[in-house]
């Protein structure tokens, strides 16, 4: 049985846009929203390059990496053909608008992955969008 942890309210969440969740160790997560208040969470790195998607442009349910345009599903993490590659998900819920991620994926998934490479884009990585929310303590809370 999972435990989960409280990250924010949904509305924390622009509408077609992300969030994202600081972990103690290993890349962060990016919390996204579709317009139809559908909520995903993805490792906050493009399976190409390590772009951050959460700086993307969501669109139905899928997000384009910022740096190269590749369409990331977000319901799989798994780049849209002809683009190959997969970033890690994580499982999500939301419960009186306020949305959880599994606590113990936060703390042990995907964390040995290396964090996004040196290049273009990877100087302004996380520092572009509005929060990152830290999973110690629910924003709003």
């Amino acid at each position: 049985m999972s435990e989960w942890k409280a990250i924010c309210r949904i509305d924390d969440i622009p509408v077609l846009g992300a969030r994202r969740v600081a972990r103690p160790v290993g890349v962060a997560v990016a919390v996204f929203r579709n317009s139809e208040d559908q909520v995903f969470a993805l490792l906050d790195r493009c399976p190409h390059k390590g772009g951050p998607l959460s700086q993307g442009i969501v669109f139905g349910t899928s997000v384009a990496c910022p740096l190269h345009n590749w369409a990331i599903g977000l319901d799989d993490g798994c780049a849209k053909s002809p683009d190959e590659g997969c970033t890690p998900k994580f499982a999500v819920k939301v419960a009186e608008g306020v949305v959880h991620l599994d606590a113990k994926e936060l703390e042990t998934h995907a964390i040995d992955l290396a964090p996004p490479r040196a290049g273009p884009g990877a100087a302004t990585a996380g520092k572009l969008g509005d929060e990152t929310f830290d999973v110690q303590a629910p924003h709003g809370s």
